[in-house]
């Protein structure tokens, strides 16, 4: 074969892609034919947040993409017949009763400001609810479900069942718009992370081990390597489970301002995250024994944190609304403590404005107020924010907290060691990252990292008030401390407890001065 030959041949194997439908009308699309997301991502082999980002702005490739475009050709064909047929056939005129299914079709709930459009939805046929299994009459966040707690306690001989003769929504649906399969394609089910049915969030991380330890028949070290290549999928795969029923819709690939976008392929953005790294500059006299103690699970315990929900909003102003996250132009304040407390926006030369997250802010106003009073409140010029919630990860967090509390009381390092990189990496990728394209909120990723500083910045304080000699403060994870630090804090390896990374000595007659401390 000539090289003109194969590259003939390259050319006749790279078809035309799929025609697909600007990204508003694949929602309405949806939306219209009363599917959750979690539904058409589960027949397109994907998860709901990677669909998010196809109606958001994403394009998908390859034969995914071909997928999609047909279900998508299919809605728009039998919605257009089903209109067709309505107004051929128009309904016999007079009121509608209300309460009944037909007048919830009618006239959908409506929302309110603020309020997620697909959060309560009204079933003109119940379906099986995700917590029972029993009909509820609502659809919560893309998942039928009863509203009131009872309706998930009632006895089954008593939930009341959809008439038989009453018509399903698939039924009155005709079958003649439906467009051809693309050729080639085989009536099989999509590739891909498919959407599962575990018993429970945590069962999704012992059976991933389980069965990476059968599979190579016991090995820790190579099942731990698959683990860990693992981890980035598998902690998407258990948000969208720890997201069934949720209040909020994830929006995984929202509009991002230039703030937040690396200003060069290998540079940074504009966030700053006040990060610590501190050390005391000088020791009271004497001769000390510094304890440097290690956080655990500091990432872990930040996942809880104020989120913004939707696309971030631009706003100028010194107000703050606590309804609200996000990032903030601020000149933080002068800060008067440094011999004895870090600086709560960490090592900074440059003076005059920056872009700060959410818990940073959050942090400075704390500090500010009348009980602390420890410096000025901070300057707002401007901030992009969206509605916020602090428990958007809350079941995401405790099902890896209980996976990692199990592991740790069974011995079991191969999953803690899976665990902890199921949500550091989930932390470190959720920016611009070749290795998660299913979730891209470079917001999240500063905010959660910056929670985990002013995490750390809070036990310093907590270690100063109660009379400790606190000498460093670094990262997310490590604060030294001088005296009884177990008064202050409970020793052990759960995510509230710290445990004993070195202890040394320092001080003007030790072996080491206090610019030489380790």
């Amino acid at each position: 074969m000539s090289d003109f030959d194969a590259i003939d041949s390259l050319l006749d194997a790279v078809g035309p892609q799929a025609e697909l439908p600007p990204c508003r009308v694949r929602r309405e699309l949806r939306e219209r034919a009363r599917l959750s997301k979690a539904q058409v991502a589960r027949a397109l082999g994907v998860s709901p947040s990677t669909l998010s980002g196809w109606e958001s702005g994403r394009d998908p490739a390859g034969e995914v993409r071909t997928k999609y475009a047909y279900l998508l050709d299919g809605l728009n064909a039998k919605l257009t017949t089903e209109t067709e047929t309505t107004t051929a056939e128009p309904a016999e005129e007079g009121p509608v009763a209300s309460g009944t299914a037909a007048a919830a079709v009618a006239s959908p709930p409506s929302t309110e400001p603020g309020q997620d459009e697909d959060e309560v939805e009204l079933l003109a046929v119940p379906e099986p609810c995700v917590l029972c299994g029993r009909p509820a009459q609502q659809r919560v966040a893309g998942f039928a479900q009863h509203l009131d707690p009872s309706g998930c306690q009632a006895d089954p001989a008593q939930t009341p069942k959809p008439s038989p003769t009453a018509p399903s929504a698939r039924a009155q649906v005709p079958r003649t718009g439906r467009p051809p399969r693309p050729a080639g394609r085989k009536d099989t089910a999509p590739r891909g992370r498919a959407f599962q049915e575990p018993s429970g969030p945590a069962d999704l991380i012992h059976e991933a081990v389980h069965a990476v330890l059968a599979e190579h028949q016991g090995d820790v070290e190579a099942a731990s390597a698959v683990l860990l290549k693992r981890a980035i999928p598998d902690a998407m795969r258990l948000l969208d489970e720890t997201r069934k029923g949720a209040r909020y819709d994830v929006i995984a690939h929202p509009w991002i301002p230039d703030i937040l976008k690396k200003q060069t392929s290998r540079g940074a953005d504009q966030i700053w995250e006040a990060r610590p790294k501190w050390t005391r500059p000088e020791l009271p006299p004497g001769r000390h024994e510094v304890t440097a103690l290690d956080i655990n699970g500091a990432y872990l315990s930040a996942l809880k944190t104020h989120l913004p929900l939707g696309q971030l909003e631009h706003s100028t102003g010194f107000a703050h609304d606590r309804r609200r996250a996000g990032v903030h132009l601020i000149t933080p304040p002068a800060w008067d403590h440094d011999a004895v407390l870090p600086n709560p926006i960490g090592q900074r030369d440059e003076p005059g404005p920056l872009w700060v997250t959410e818990p940073t802010l959050r942090l400075l106003l704390r500090l500010s107020g009348p009980k602390r009073r420890l410096c000025e409140p901070p300057e707002i010029h401007e901030s992009y924010t969206s509605g916020a919630t602090e428990n958007l990860l809350e079941k995401f967090r405790i099902a890896l907290k209980d996976a990692r509390d199990t592991a740790i009381a069974d011995g079991d390092e191969l999953t803690l060691e899976y665990v902890k990189a199921m949500y550091s990496k989930f932390v470190s990728t959720m920016g611009e990252s070749n290795y998660n394209r299913e979730l891209y909120r470079p917001d999240w990723m500063h905010i959660i990292r910056s929670q985990a500083f002013a995490n750390l910045w809070m036990k310093a304080l907590k270690a100063h008030d109660a009379s400790l000699t606190v000498v460093r403060a670094m990262g997310t994870d490590e604060l030294h401390v001088v005296g009884d630090w177990r008064r202050v804090f409970p020793e052990g390896r759960g995510v509230t407890e710290v445990k004993v990374k070195d202890t040394y000595t320092a001080g003007i007659d030790a072996e080491a001065s206090t610019g030489e401390m380790q």
